[in-house]
């Protein structure tokens, strides 16, 4: 302190702009620092795209073997198509000498009947002609026998379908009124539904349908329907259950179905073109079904009322 204190003025003045030079070196000093830094990071950015042009001359190797790959692939194939163009030709080939053989063949059978018909005129032959000519005569007498015994059959036959007819006539007679008492009736689901799709295959134009549940539609096969049959279905549909929801959408996809919402389930009814009409009302026990079939206008009439009731009330599927 006490030499600093001694220097003189000019000294003091030559120091402090050391100082000042001092702290302009560092600061150049710092900005080098931090270009260098920046120049460093500007190298490692060239190091990424060395790396990444690296894998793209990689990747492009791969796309070229995959080419070439495929190239042979192509020229296996080409030569697959030519061996079997080959063997066409070759079948051709052999198809064409096989209709060669066959007219020689054919050729020599016409020869063979000629021969046959000239060896027919010599006394050997009118002699095994005259065993064959016998043993015809025999097959012919067995043949009569047969017809024989198939006629009589067929008598046996008329006189016992003839007795079947007797003994239903007289059961008819027998049992009374023909009024049938329904009450206990047993006639199950799957039977209805059998009856119901026998019809459905001589569809032509409109069909009816009602069943208590949308499952029971599975059953009717309605896939094996002509597609130029228009088809209004009523039932029973819970879209909250994942199967209703799925056969919903799986009936609803065709164009020649219309399905509404009718959840009574009291009734199965399938009126075809006009022409049969089955309608059946569900009882109090299982298979307690009451079934009606008929093909008469009359009766169709009075039931074609309770089928469009039935239709009329039941709901658009939003």
């Amino acid at each position: 302190m006490d030499e600093l204190n001694n220097l003189t003025e000019p000294d003091k003045d030559y120091i402090a702009k050391l100082q000042e030079e001092l702290k302009q070196k560092e600061k150049i000093i710092n900005e080098l620092r931090e270009r260098l830094l920046s120049i460093e990071e500007g190298l490692k950015k060239f190091d990424d795209i060395d790396l990444k042009l690296k894998i793209k001359d990689d990747l492009i190797e791969n796309l070229k073997g995959s080419l070439s790959l495929k190239d042979d692939q192509i020229k296996t194939i080409k030569s697959s198509m030519d061996l079997k163009e080959e063997q066409v030709q070759t079948l051709e080939y052999s198809l064409k000498i096989k209709n060669v053989k066959i007219k020689t063949l054919e050729k020599s059978f016409h020869l063979k009947e000629e021969q046959l018909k000239e060896l027919a005129s010599s006394t050997v032959e009118k002699n095994l002609l005259m065993e064959k000519d016998e043993k015809i005569e025999k097959l012919q007498e067995k043949l009569n026998i047969l017809n024989g015994e198939l006629e009589k059959a067929d008598e046996d036959l008329e006189a016992l379908e003839t007795e079947n007819e007797r003994l239903r006539n007289n059961l008819a007679s027998a049992s009374g009124p023909k009024i049938v008492d329904w009450t206990d009736i047993e006639i199950s689901k799957a039977d209805i539904l059998k009856k119901m799709r026998d019809i459905l295959n001589k569809a032509l134009h409109n069909i009816t349908i009602a069943v208590p549940d949308i499952k029971d539609l599975q059953e009717l096969h309605l896939y094996e329907v002509r597609s130029s049959v228009n088809m209004k279905i009523s039932c029973s549909i819970d879209p909250s259950l994942e199967e209703d929801a799925e056969l919903l959408e799986e009936f609803g996809s065709l164009d020649n179905i219309t399905i509404r919402l009718y959840d009574q389930k009291d009734r199965f009814v399938l009126d075809r073109d006009g022409e049969d009409l089955i309608f059946g009302i569900i009882g109090k026990n299982e298979n307690n079904n009451l079934v009606i079939h008929t093909r008469d206008s009359k009766h169709q009439r009075l039931l074609r009322s309770l089928v469009m009731e039935g239709w009329l009330r039941s709901r658009k599927i939003d």
